[in-house]
């Protein structure tokens, strides 16, 4: 019996210092939580998925968490990029761009305590939100400045693949180059891809052909083909997602600015304070989430007067004076 109680004694004092090594909380709580990001290109475009990549680094630093992302993931491979985070563990993983919104919203049903995003997309569920950044906003700044800048009155934009999220962009930047002169001829196009740089030059030099002499870009990787097309031919271009100037600082006029880091901060606060979820929340110039970035060395090109009615048009859309049109199909 003696020995019996001395043996529970040791147990029960082997416990105690086991609990006295540690803080008292459970190890898993102490563990960071983890964010995985899915972009559809590479991650060092220079455009559309480094600005999202700019953004998961800034939750890293500021909330403390594990990350990761993957590159180059296909429509096909969405869903099954979704589930093997979550299966992973992952607190919340999310997409960049409007064709990973379905995925997130499906996949989100079978994981009930992860958080699943996407960003340009028109899905939601219980644990899944859009953010949708007012591209359009920048768009129609773009879409004023190529009007202001040509001198053969024809201009063109293209796109990527034809979805919602890029039709905006380019119905905006038409729409106030004719509010700007109804006279003057705007060609849009799709290149049907959004990591084919030859689609891109290809559809900027047809356009070139017919006598456009100002070309913004919204198609991501293959968007670098179009600002090629137009440095080879000593024409304008105009950037998109990030500033693009560097890539050709004598054909870059602007840019138009997508601030990740602050669409993805806000998403994570809103998990963190509980109203995440089944949202679509859009974020534009007045919530410093979409801006633009003139080129420091075309600024005389592009002169001081027109600059300044750029930068007040920006001022209107924020105050509410200017309404940005909102069209996701393509017009004639």
């Amino acid at each position: 019996m003696k020995k019996v109680i001395s043996l529970c004694l040791a147990i029960l004092m082997l416990a105690m210092v086991v609990v006295g090594c540690g803080d008292g909380k459970d190890p898993q709580t102490d563990s960071k939580k983890k964010v995985a990001l899915l972009l559809s290109g590479p991650a060092n475009d220079q455009g559309w998925n480094a600005t999202a990549v700019e953004g998961l680094n800034a939750i890293k630093d500021k909330f403390d968490l594990e990350t990761t992302f993957q590159e180059n993931v296909q429509v096909s491979d969405m869903e099954a990029a979704f589930n093997d985070y979550a299966n992973q563990g992952y607190y919340l993983v999310i997409g960049h761009g409007f064709q990973f919104g379905e995925p997130a919203a499906k996949v989100s049903k079978d994981f009930p305590d992860q958080f699943f995003m996407a960003t340009e997309s028109s899905s939601k569920a219980k644990n899944m939100s859009s953010y949708v950044m007012s591209c359009e906003e920048g768009a129609y700044l773009m879409g004023t400045l190529a009007a202001m800048m040509t001198k053969t009155k024809v201009i063109g934009a293209v796109g990527g693949v034809e979805q919602p999220s890029i039709t905006k962009e380019l119905e905006a930047f038409k729409a106030a180059a004719k509010a700007y002169d109804d006279s003057i001829t705007v060609l849009t196009a799709y290149c049907n891809s959004f990591t084919d740089v030859t689609a891109g030059q290809s559809a900027a030099t047809a356009m070139i052909n017919q006598n456009a002499d100002v070309l913004y870009q919204v198609a991501n990787q293959a968007g670098t083909g179009v600002i090629k097309a137009c440095e080879e031919k000593n024409l304008y271009c105009l950037g998109n997602s990030y500033d693009q100037s560097s890539i050709a600082p004598t054909s870059i006029l602007c840019s138009t600015v997508y601030n990740l880091p602050n669409v993805i901060i806000f998403a994570y606060d809103s998990i963190l304070n509980g109203t995440f979820g089944d949202a679509i929340v859009p974020l534009g110039i007045k919530e410093d989430v979409v801006d633009i970035a003139f080129n420091d060395a075309m600024k005389d090109v592009i002169g001081t007067e027109n600059i300044d009615k750029i930068n007040k048009m920006k001022e209107d859309i924020v105050n509410g004076d200017l309404d940005v049109p909102l069209i996701e199909t393509p017009t004639s």
